[in-house]
């Protein structure tokens, strides 16, 4: 790869994005934001949200709306620029009505999209999921797991790979032992 991937992820609230903000600010390169979120008119306190994070990012960054076609969006990186995904978690729950065939070549495609991207700093959000109770429905399950292993297997891939808890950024990638990517599990049926 002639580009580095960066994977930033944490629980809710943590700071992870302004972490992941700084970081790209600091390559000082052209700033690209991937927002994965879908805009709700009828949902007023997440149009709110949105709207906190892009004017904390300020005027210097182009933003692009990629609900699904991550892959894609990706390959369309210039050289030379800085490109930050925010978040995971938002685009796994836009994939959640997929099928397994479905979500597995989406996600495969995400992640061989990423062996051929221009030399570009690209960093990803992502939200931790599993530290909890195991979800009581089965949407939840299925966001859980598919979350969970797409996670792993960028943090097999990126370098550095920060968790942010409570407002502080540790580098896994400094201070844990790699696991490698996601074993194939059969799923019960």
């Amino acid at each position: 790869m002639t580009h580095r991937v960066v994977l930033v992820t944490g629980p809710a609230r943590s700071g992870k994005s302004e972490w992941a903000e700084t970081l790209a600010q600091k390559t000082g390169k052209p700033l690209v934001y991937v927002a994965t979120a879908r805009r709700d008119p009828t949902d007023p306190e997440w149009s709110d949200r949105i709207e906190r994070h892009r004017q904390r990012r300020g005027g210097e960054w182009t933003t692009l709306e990629v609900p699904i076609e991550l892959a894609a969006s990706l390959q369309q990186a210039t050289p030379g620029s800085c490109w930050l995904v925010d978040s995971l978690g938002t685009w796994v729950t836009n994939c959640l009505d997929l099928d397994e065939a479905s979500w597995s070549e989406v996600r495969t495609r995400l992640l061989a999209s990423l062996a051929d991207l221009p030399e570009i700093e690209l960093i990803f959000v992502a939200e931790e999921v599993g530290w909890g109770v195991i979800p009581a429905y089965p949407v939840g399950r299925l966001f859980r797991d598919r979350l969970g292993s797409l996670v792993r297997d960028l943090g097999a891939i990126a370098d550095p790979v920060y968790l942010v808890v409570a407002g502080r950024a540790v580098n896994l990638a400094r201070w844990g032992v790699p696991l490698g990517p996601t074993p194939t599990l059969d799923r019960p049926s």
